[in-house]
């Protein structure tokens, strides 16, 4: 299934949100788990560094690391499954499950479309 350009521009830019949105939660889930300043910063910036680094080596389009598409997608659902995760922690449980059916659903969509494209390429 090829996505028509547009939805696909679309679905490539919340894809990129959703990245940056899942590292804003970690930030914020790492700041309020903790009263002790330090660990609340260390646990802040930890966090959604841990992600992007784990994001950049195996799951971005220029990985350091290549991988199956199993491989990116296991790390795709451990960050955004972090983050849904975070949420529901923090209470925001409602804004948990809208996260986590807004990246699945835009995660199903990717694969397929980049899927089809490079069977059409091929």
């Amino acid at each position: 299934m090829t996505l028509p350009t547009p939805l696909h521009v679309i679905n490539e830019g919340l894809a990129f949100l959703l990245e940056l949105a899942a590292l804003a939660v970690l930030a914020c889930w790492g700041w309020q788990t903790t009263e002790n300043t330090a660990a609340r910063l260390l646990l802040a910036v930890a966090a959604p560094t841990a992600a992007a680094v784990l994001w950049g080596l195996f799951a971005a389009p220029k990985a350091r690391i290549p991988v199956r598409l199993a491989g990116v997608l296991a790390v795709k659902v451990l960050v955004f499954g972090a983050a849904a995760a975070a949420l529901h922690a923090m209470g925001l449980h409602g804004w948990a499950t809208v996260f986590a059916v807004v990246a699945a659903v835009n995660t199903v969509l990717a694969t397929l479309d980049r899927n089809a494209l490079m069977h059409r390429a091929a």
